[in-house]
Order: structure tokens, then C-alpha cells, then sequence
């Protein structure tokens, strides 16, 4: 679910493959105690709001939710990875800027 006034929902162990199941989803996995995770939020909502009306973008603890970073092969974090309907089709690691995964999530979606 999204913060109040934020445009980046949660996503957790139990609600994960419905979150992704439909449309293109990104899904920062990311951890608290991560420094470059950090640099990586207030870029998730500039990427949320740019493209609100084609794709979600959601995070995903990897401390709350392994069992997801392990299924999606995740080694280190950040690691960025966009879903179409339910299938990953692109990956990033590491802090990105705002402009690639905007065009990105846009040629996904063309």
C-alpha cells in the first residue's frame, strides 16, 4: 500500500505475485540500512510520478521478504526490476537515474 502522499507503494512476501501479476510494475528491491537505497527513494517517487499512468512502482524490503529477492536472483541492492504482467523483461543494479528508467518503463510500454 502507498504511504500517505507517496506515489511508491510496499510490496510483501504474501502480496507480491498479485502485485506484479498484471500491467508494468517496477519494484526497487532495496533494505533500510542501505546507503545507496536511500539515494534511490525520493528518485522512486520523480519515476512514480512520471509515468502514474502507465506503470506502478513498488518496493520491496529484502530483509522482510528474501524469499522474493532470492526467487528474482537479487545480489545486491539496489536492484531495480521492471514486471510486465507478471514477467520480469529489464533489470538494473545500483543507483539509476530518473530519466533511464523513465524511458525505459516507456518503451516497455509502447
Amino acid at each position: 500500500m502507498a504511504d500517505q502522499g507517496s506515489f511508491v507503494s510496499a510490496t510483501t512476501i504474501e502480496s507480491f505475485d498479485t502485485d506484479i501479476a498484471s500491467g508494468i510494475v517496477l519494484v526497487d528491491f532495496w533494505a533500510e540500512w542501505c546507503g545507496p537505497c536511500q539515494i534511490m527513494l525520493p528518485r522512486l517517487e520523480m519515476i512514480a510520478k512520471e509515468v502514474e499512468w502507465t506503470a506502478r512502482v513498488m518496493k520491496c524490503d529484502v530483509d522482510s521478504a528474501p524469499e522474493v529477492a532470492q526467487r528474482f536472483r537479487v545480489m545486491s541492492i539496489p536492484t531495480l526490476i521492471v514486471f510486465k504482467d507478471g514477467q520480469p523483461v529489464h533489470a538494473w543494479t545500483g543507483v539509476q537515474s530518473v530519466e533511464d528508467i523513465v524511458a525505459k518503463i516507456r518503451d516497455i510500454a509502447a
